[in-house]
């Protein structure tokens, strides 16, 4: 069995993989909160209810998340879908390898800046150059159309932002 994975012996001399495949991390994010209002493939909630961006795995800030072992690898936890959960990077890094710590433990450690409505609608247009809302679709409108210089292919609406 290969994998791209760092693996760890159990002790029985078994390996077993340090990092999520691709599969549990898709179990993992399917079963994190969605955001009411937005599209569930681009936005969740982490175990501590903070919002997190899809596109943003990986990083630090305040909507970037990494795949958390609910029980730490280093405390014998697998690398499942059922012992993963996503959580904000900074709460991932803070919580490091503690065990048992609830929602609320978990805010303690979350970035204390809560996004608008329309701020998320401004970072969704930057990176993935479109709004998706559950069951609509809007795009960004370039200022020469605004202008009425332009003419869009694209017969999406444009977004009306709040």
């Amino acid at each position: 069995m290969s994998s791209s994975s760092p693996q760890r012996s159990r002790g029985d001399g078994e390996k077993r993989p340090r990092f999520f495949d691709s599969n549990a991390k898709a179990i993992c994010w399917s079963k994190a909160d969605t955001v009411p209002g937005r599209h569930p493939e681009r936005w969740r909630k982490d175990a501590a209810g903070n919002v997190v961006c899809k596109r943003f795995f990986n990083c630090i800030g305040c909507l970037c998340y990494e795949y958390d072992h609910i029980i730490p690898f280093s405390k014998g936890g697998e690398s499942t879908a059922d012992n993963c959960q996503i959580l904000q990077s900074r709460v991932n890094r803070l919580k490091s390898d503690k065990y048992n710590i609830d929602s609320d433990q978990l805010k303690d450690y979350s970035c204390e800046v809560n996004f608008t409505d329309k701020e998320l609608d401004i970072i969704e247009m930057a990176v993935y150059g479109d709004v998706m809302r559950p069951g609509n679709q809007c795009r960004c409108r370039t200022i020469a159309e605004k202008l009425g210089k332009f003419k869009p292919k694209d017969d999406t609406d444009a977004c009306k932002l709040p």
